[in-house]
């Protein structure tokens, strides 16, 4: 009880100190005075709509506005330079960029920012809060070698684009095309027009600022039996106006400077003559042995916009009617495969049960020679596949996936991983991925000794496999991707101590946890068969169609249930767009899975129907040839949505990512289609008493 009042008051201290939080605070304690009346469970439901009502946004607890007073300087940081053109990001100071005085120094960086290839570092761009200024001279670099200029030409050409930080806002561009307002992360490095290259080099800064407010009430922090009161703010202090940063916005000009003028110029001096910035036009030609010069100006602008509501310049929803158009068109799909479901097990299936018990001993003798269908299969169904060791391996690793991707696609959809927290989706994937291999470990080993009737030998070998078998495959294909962008100098590329963790991570806990987990598959009961398997396998009639067709052409329910979301996903991979509707993922994939275990028992179902007792593996592809229809889909997109994208090593690099995400999508729906299958398969032949 000591500890849920503790997290009662501490849930209170959390929350937005505003007028209306005050009066609710004190209706709080009230309930508290009361609550001895109540019992656990209701103190329970309080505290859990406390959390939801404290929860602001989708911020983490520890996310705070930063209050700035009045001549605070600002820093702006910057990110690696990116391009549709070559999904290839570069350090921003891999061209003749102004440096800052105190030299460039790295912002410390999570595992996801340094897999997505971010580089966060300072720059001179520094300006005091709510000081407006103008024609700010910034540097003039040394005269461009070829080298530079070569590079800064290719750099254009690839339409790279700068992206700058400021309090954790991306910077914002805004273009204005047939009256609609299209909104930008970063600015292009130049321009080309008939084959003269011009740089941005002045910019044009716009920080929204909002009043920070701050009511003068004490915080309590219950501890035990005792309560730390945090003091409240001074009137001295509260006099003093202080600002939060909820918008960013940049405008990138070419603007011809005198080299002259700025021969004796130092940094953050004014430039001694107006500075007109028009983006609609361009005048700072790029020549070799010439310098380039760099200026800025800022301006701040109060804003009604509140700090929890300042990613909603960023996270404007596009296309929500097609994501529920893709809803709608799921649940038909899902509709119409259960209806085929719902015939099989309460029509066919069950009655035919049913009348074969009803009749006696010498009328089951009699009708046993007169048996069809899977009927006939009793004594094979249930007969181990070829290379069943592989088969645990994949629904092992099939079971890990899907168990990441439904927690991570969870948390995040409650806000807990936004694309305000740089890294932490990829960062909690992996985490999640981890600690997820004794799930997949005690499955794999469980299904191995299953289909060997109890036999637990060789369940280290099937958990070593299990362990080694997916993330085997992506550390070869992230090695062979990773040499193409050290060799293009691309801070894409992991870092060789990055390389280390991850071994580490991958030997020290996941390999670990799968052997554990596979302990307690070995040491747990096995499924037992609810019929015995006959010696010699019966024989397979000839089939009028090839029996693969049927379980590729399955693939094509589990993909009109994905196709659209994906390609929102692909957009956001390699189009530079934030995803983050979490929410419509979740559903889609949740849709997934019931039209995945409905594709795949229904095709088990026809199989079983034409005597076809084969029915592991064809269960397993069944589901999961959809990833042969993603793989054509990916293809597809690169050559009618990436049609800029050039080169030999930007396209192997799609590829492989590509080939990635279809393997674990194949793992994770194959796994679902024959777990559905093995269930169905289970009771359908728990029901037949034949001896």
């Amino acid at each position: 009880m000591d500890f849920e009042k503790n997290t009662f008051f501490l849930l209170l201290s959390g929350m937005p100190k505003n007028i209306s939080s005050l009066s609710l605070r004190r209706s709080y304690r009230r309930i508290w005075d009361k609550m001895g009346v109540l019992d656990g469970f209701v103190i329970k439901v309080l505290m859990i709509c406390l959390i939801l009502h404290s929860a602001n946004g989708f911020y983490l607890p520890g996310s705070y506005p930063h209050r700035y007073l009045i001549g605070d300087y600002l820093s702006v940081k910057v990110n690696s330079l990116t391009s549709i053109d070559t999904e290839m990001p570069f350090s921003y100071y891999s061209l003749p960029f102004c440096k800052p005085q105190e030299g460039v120094k790295d912002s410390r960086e999570n595992l996801g920012e340094i897999l997505m290839g971010d580089r966060i570092e300072n720059s001179p761009y520094k300006f005091p809060m709510h000081k407006n200024q103008t024609e700010i001279f910034l540097c003039r670099s040394p005269p461009l070698s070829t080298e530079d200029f070569n590079l800064l030409k290719k750099r254009i050409d690839e339409m790279y684009q700068v992206n700058l930080i400021l309090d954790n806002l991306p910077a914002i561009r805004y273009t204005k095309k047939d009256d609609f307002l299209l909104h930008w992360t970063g600015y292009p490095v130049g321009v080309r027009v008939q084959d003269v290259y011009y740089m941005f080099n002045h910019l044009k800064f716009t920080v929204l600022v909002h009043k920070y407010e701050e009511t003068n009430v004490a915080r309590v922090m219950g501890t035990g039996d005792a309560a730390e009161v945090i003091p409240p703010i001074t009137k001295e202090e509260s006099d003093v106006p202080g600002y939060m940063v909820v918008g960013f916005e940049v405008v990138p000009c070419s603007f011809q400077h005198d080299l002259e003028v700025v021969k004796n110029l130092k940094m953050y001096d004014k430039y001694p003559a107006a500075i007109n910035c028009d983006p609609a036009t361009v005048a700072n030609v790029v020549k070799e042995g010439q310098p380039l010069v760099f200026s800025y100006e800022v301006s701040f602008v109060e804003s009604d916009i509140k700090w929890p509501s300042r990613w909603d310049a960023y996270l404007k929803m596009e296309g929500a009617k097609v994501h529920w158009f893709s809803i709608l068109n799921s649940l038909m799909v899902i509709a119409f495969l259960a209806g085929i479901v719902f015939v099989i097990l309460l029509r066919t299936v069950r009655r035919d049960l049913t009348k074969y018990e009803e009749l006696d001993k010498e009328a089951q003798a009699q009708m046993n020679e007169e048996l069809s269908g899977w009927k006939l299969v009793v004594g094979d169904v249930f007969r181990a596949p070829t290379n069943s060791k592989l088969l645990c391996v994949l629904i092992g690793d099939g079971v890990q996936i899907l168990g990441m991707a439904v927690v991570t696609i969870l948390f995040a959809a409650l806000g807990f991983m936004s694309p305000a927290s740089r890294g932490t989706l990829i960062t909690g994937m992996l985490f999640f991925y981890l600690v997820l291999g004794i799930a997949a470990g005690y499955v794999a080993v469980r299904l191995w000794r299953t289909i060997g009737c109890g036999d637990f030998s060789g369940w280290v070998s099937v958990s070593w496999r299990v362990a080694c078998f997916f993330p085997g495959i992506v550390f070869l294909v992230l090695t062979t991707l990773n040499f193409l962008l050290w060799g293009s100098h691309s801070t894409g590329a992991i870092p060789i101590s990055l390389f280390v963790i991850l071994l580490l991570l991958w030997f020290c806990i996941s390999v670990p946890l799968t052997l554990i987990g596979g302990y307690f598959g070995a040491k747990a009961p096995h499924i037992e068969y609810p019929v015995r398997t006959n010696q010699i396998p019966r024989e397979i009639p000839a089939q009028k169609y090839p029996p693969w067709l049927l379980v590729l052409g399955a693939g094509t329910l589990p993909f009109g249930t994905l196709f659209i979301e994906l390609f929102f996903i692909m957009s956001s991979i390699w189009m530079g767009r934030v995803y983050y509707v979490f929410g419509f993922l979740f559903i889609v994939l949740i849709l997934l899975v019931v039209v995945c275990a409905e594709v795949s028992l229904v095709l088990t179902y026809m199989h079983l129907c034409v005597e076809d007792w084969k029915w592991w593996w064809k269960s397993f592809f069944a589901s999961g040839s959809v990833a042969l229809y993603i793989f054509l889909y990916s293809i597809n997109y690169l050559v009618f949505d990436l049609k800029s994208l050039n080169g030999p090593v930007s396209i192997t690099l799609y590829l492989g990512y590509s080939f990635l995400m279809v393997l674990a999508i194949m793992l994770v729906t194959g796994t679902i289609g024959f777990l559905s299958s093995f269930w169905f398969v289970h009771y359908l032949f728990s029901s037949v008493k034949l001896d």
